[in-house]
């Protein structure tokens, strides 16, 4: 009778092993008819199926060196070309590997904006001019009106503090080693309205500018004199000032206790509020010290790097650099490329002569095409 008894045991010992034991990894990639292809500058995305897949580790190969440990695959190729994709999924119960071909097209893009999804200034000297607005016009007309400047590599102002425009490519901007593009601005000497650059990448495939957004950290945003979370409301006034240099024109209120008004001056003689937008508007975003300074005459000198309509376009310490990007956190990301840019004035400061500091868009220069 023990005999049976330590028999039976040892058949369910064994078969509850058998039922423990983990299988390994099976993947299932769908290849297109004619194998997977891509153009030249444009997300290669694979999404594999995956079985078995309790703790399990990732490896994606690109021509024999490791680009991804991650379940997905997602690559943006810079020349036309055939490659060798290979992905390894690993658990306790073995190893499977999957190997297959990519082809990359030539393609040829425009170095240039072609589109503005949004565009929302903040009070100053050249709104309802740059681009020409009215009482008529409405967020979608002025984001066309604001397309039709950039596309055309002509100039649109962000106005005041927190004003911004987003806009996208053709082509996926890829990070290469070194500077990857230029925001076109007018700046010259002593003569800076730097706007704050973040960037973005078409994460979930819709082509639209709705991913998460990483900031160019530049060369102040560590420094204590900024202001992260920074918030400012402005207030539509209720009619136009007969005083043509009325120093309490449009007021505003920020998160840190202050109040104040944006001055109109006898230079510029247009609403300097949007036409298109309500009573109030409220715009956020990180606050950089102001460079302004009274000399014989006023001038806002270039803060070292990292920001739009800061030094002139032609001079090297206009151009970003990609891999300067942090999230949220101020922790800094890895992007293989950007698809989208947000561009905000970081500046609130005015003085008499010149107005007020007012960031400016002329267009953008890929620098790697």
């Amino acid at each position: 009778m023990k005999k049976i008894i330590f028999a039976l045991s040892l058949i369910l010992s064994l078969t509850a092993c058998s039922e423990d034991e983990i299988a390994a990894p099976e993947i299932s990639i769908t290849e297109p008819t004619g194998g997977f292809a891509i153009d030249k500058m444009k997300w290669l995305r694979i999404q594999p199926e995956v079985k078995n897949s309790q703790d399990i580790t990732y490896s994606w190969l690109l021509d024999g060196t490791e680009v991804a440990m991650s379940s997905n695959f997602e690559y943006v190729f810079a020349a036309a070309g055939t490659h060798t994709i290979q992905l390894t999924a690993k658990n306790a119960g073995g190893i499977t590997t999957k190997t297959f071909m990519v082809t990359v097209n030539e393609q040829t893009y425009i170095n240039k904006i072609t589109k503005v999804f949004e565009y929302l200034p903040a009070p100053g000297q050249f709104i309802n001019v740059l681009p020409i607005a009215t009482t008529d016009d409405t967020a979608e007309t002025m984001r066309v009106k604001a397309e039709e400047k950039l596309t055309a590599n002509s100039m649109i102002t962000l106005g005041g503090f927190g004003g911004y425009v987003i806009f996208g490519f053709d082509h996926t901007v890829i990070n290469k080693e070194g500077n990857d593009f230029i925001v076109l601005g007018n700046a010259f000497a002593n003569n800076a309205e730097p706007g704050i650059i973040m960037v973005s990448n078409d994460a979930n495939g819709n082509g639209l500018a709705d991913d998460e957004w990483y900031e160019i950290a530049g060369s102040e945003y560590n420094k204590d004199t900024t202001i992260k979370n920074y918030e400012i409301t402005y207030y539509k006034p209720a009619t136009e000032p007969a005083n043509a240099s009325e120093p309490n024109y449009i007021k505003w209120v920020d998160n840190q206790g202050q109040t104040g008004y944006l001055s109109k001056n006898a230079y510029h003689k247009q609403t300097y509020y949007p036409s298109w937008k309500g009573e109030t508007l409220t715009l956020k975003g990180t606050f950089l010290k102001s460079t302004m300074a009274k000399t014989s005459y006023w001038i806002t000198p270039a803060y070292e790097f990292g920001y739009a309509d800061n030094w002139s376009n032609t001079d090297a310490k206009s151009q970003i650099d990609i891999s300067w990007a942090v999230d949220k956190d101020g922790k800094a990301v890895q992007l293989k490329g950007i698809d989208f840019v947000k561009v905000y004035n970081s500046n609130r400061a005015e003085n008499s002569s010149t107005g007020e500091q007012s960031t400016e868009v002329a267009g953008f220069k890929d620098l790697n095409i």
